[in-house]
């Protein structure tokens, strides 16, 4: 599967911003899909992730109650909407997708995700 991350950009801390994810092929609903960030100078993160039929989300600390991630079979389409952004939120941000058989205990495992996306910015100003 290939994977094209885009909706990412400057915002002023307190805005929001839709991330979408395009998926090609016609196997998207047998991915788990995610979305990771890596900041300049930091590690990859997991943010988000979402079981094959979008019926369990998880979500990092971090993110809870502010990000909210979503996919849409029928459209081979992941999406990440991000409100209340902090400048601690600035980014680059990937979609990936797992063929892992388990969901529970490895959607946050940047190793079990196959393939990824280029990334997309997210700048946050204070």
């Amino acid at each position: 599967v290939q994977l094209q991350a885009s909706g990412g950009g400057l915002v002023q801390a307190g805005g929001s911003l839709r991330l979408s994810c395009a998926a090609s092929g016609r196997t998207f609903s047998s991915y788990i899909m995610g979305w990771f960030r890596q900041a300049p100078g930091k590690e990859r993160e997991f943010v988000a992730a979402i079981d094959w039929s979008g019926g369990a989300t998880n979500h990092a600390n971090f993110v809870k109650g502010r990000f909210t991630i979503a996919r849409d079979n029928a459209k081979n389409a992941l999406s990440l909407q991000m409100n209340s952004l902090k400048p601690e939120d600035t980014a680059v941000y990937y979609c990936a997708a797992s063929s892992a058989s388990t969901y529970t205990g490895s959607y946050y495992r940047g190793d079990v995700y196959d393939y990824w996306g280029q990334g997309t910015l997210v700048t946050v100003s204070s």
